[in-house]
């Protein structure tokens, strides 16, 4: 039985025996970059591109399925994407070239296209990148991101992040319940006086314990790198598994500019 790790990011992460559960990470990363590549390339003012976005949604949805993902979970990843969204919203009103009515409205056609073409892409990335996370926990990921060559700080940066998010979440609970204890209430203007100084106090007790941790790290001999055991060759079976999803995005897009 697989173990669930604990903590706000490993929260994220939905325990599975399924195949996309056990291909290695980066395996699953090359997968998501190039499905998201694929759907990027997409051209956004061709009359197939709904049709193409449709395929590339099944596409994601199928490789969610195969791992278990629910609908539900898929959904809560969409969260992320809201700016993005308020954005496109905003390209018909905002861009110039002919206009349309619509509903009452006058929209600007290139800018209604652009802003369903953004949001577009921008969701069947994020789905995959769901996909992704939610089958695979947190500190596989990074080591993940670690073979695939990323600069070794980057990876030092995000490990460290893993292993002390929910140490800084802590901290933070320590402190709202303190403020509450002594009659704070937010809610209203006159709290930003008491949450400025609160997160520079959050600031300065994280890089106190910053310091404290990498000094004791340096005292049982870190070198800038942390210990890890030798990569597992990875099979070509679980390379076909995993480039499935790109593939199958590469022959949709394919299929749209051939027949287009």
């Amino acid at each position: 039985m697989t173990a669930v790790p604990a903590g706000a990011l490993g929260a994220r992460f939905l325990a599975g025996s399924s195949a996309v559960h056990r291909l290695p990470a980066h395996v699953k990363v090359v997968a998501v970059l190039g499905f998201a590549l694929a759907v990027v390339a997409t051209p956004v003012h061709a009359s197939w591109a709904p049709a193409a976005y449709a395929g590339h949604l099944l596409a994601v949805l199928t490789a969610a399925a195969v791992a278990g993902v629910t609908p539900g979970r898929l959904a809560r990843g969409l969260v992320v994407e809201l700016p993005f969204v308020g954005f496109a919203l905003l390209m018909p009103f905002l861009a110039a070239g002919p206009r349309i009515e619509l509903l009452g409205l006058s929209l600007s056609r290139p800018g209604l296209e652009s802003g369903g073409g953004l949001l577009a892409k921008a969701t069947l990335s994020v789905l995959a990148a769901t996909v992704l996370a939610a089958t695979t926990e947190p500190r596989e990921l990074v080591r993940g991101l670690e073979r695939l060559r990323l600069p070794r700080v980057m990876v030092q940066i995000l490990l460290f992040m893993v292993r002390y998010v929910d140490v800084v979440g802590g901290e933070l609970h320590r402190m709202r319940v303190a403020r509450e204890s002594r009659g704070f209430r937010g809610g209203r203007l006159g709290a930003l006086r008491v949450l400025g100084p609160a997160v520079g106090s959050l600031f300065v007790r994280t890089y106190e314990r910053g310091e404290r941790v990498h000094l004791a790290m340096l005292s049982r001999g870190y070198t800038g790198r942390l210990p890890a055991g030798p990569a597992a060759p990875v099979a070509p079976s679980a390379w076909a598994t995993a480039l499935a999803l790109p593939l199958a995005a590469v022959a949709v897009l394919a299929t749209g500019i051939v027949l287009g």
